[in-house]
């Protein structure tokens, strides 16, 4: 093989079944948060913690291994948001979090998920390190709003952190691409 030819990479590798397990599992996770009873709330941290679990190693195994394909670098950032959105809704819907934290944290979302698409003609930002802090805090937020008997000041000041980064990556993410549009209109000599 020469310097020119790339390695193939199947689609069918363990990453990818990673990231696929973790948007089977969203379903699951949501129905169990939603039934009543400590037997289901557990079984929907359990599952939410399987999940999340998932977003690490998948990532982990695709850089490791050189599993990384077009199929993963789609998949997987519609299964983390499909997870903590389906997370935060269920956790507004059973009121035990306040809608506009999560219209917020998914408008940000989805907003940046758009924003990415329309600069794929131009180059791909790559994810920040406030951007895995963002990640970790939401985690960590969800799983105190699902764990039954954590003091709400406890919640409350997680969730408050994690909505504080989730917007200040959000506003990051725009300047950079404001900053990486301006460079590629130069380059065409606009």
């Amino acid at each position: 093989m020469t310097k020119d030819e790339r390695r193939v990479v199947s689609p069918w590798n363990i990453a990818n079944v990673l990231t696929v397990l973790r948007l089977v599992l969203v379903p699951f996770f949501v129905v169990c948060l939603l039934l009543p009873g400590m037997g289901w709330r557990l079984a929907a941290l359990a599952v939410f913690a399987v999940a999340s679990l998932t977003d690490h190693l998948d990532g982990e195994l695709a850089r490791r291994y050189g599993l990384i394909t077009d199929f993963g670098k789609i998949a997987d950032p519609i299964a983390d948001k499909a997870l903590t959105g389906a997370a935060l809704v269920s956790l507004s819907i059973l009121g035990e979090l306040p809608w506009w934290v999560t219209v917020t944290v998914l408008g940000r979302e989805l907003g940046i998920t758009a924003l990415r698409f329309v600069l794929l003609r131009h180059a791909v930002i790559p994810a920040s390190y406030g951007g895995k802090v963002k990640t970790v805090l939401q985690i960590a937020a969800i799983v105190l709003y699902i764990l039954p008997g954590v003091p709400d000041p406890i919640r409350w000041v997680v969730m408050g952190a994690a909505l504080v980064v989730t917007v200040a990556t959000g506003v990051d993410y725009v300047v950079r691409a404001i900053k990486l549009r301006q460079v590629a209109r130069r380059a065409r000599g606009e």
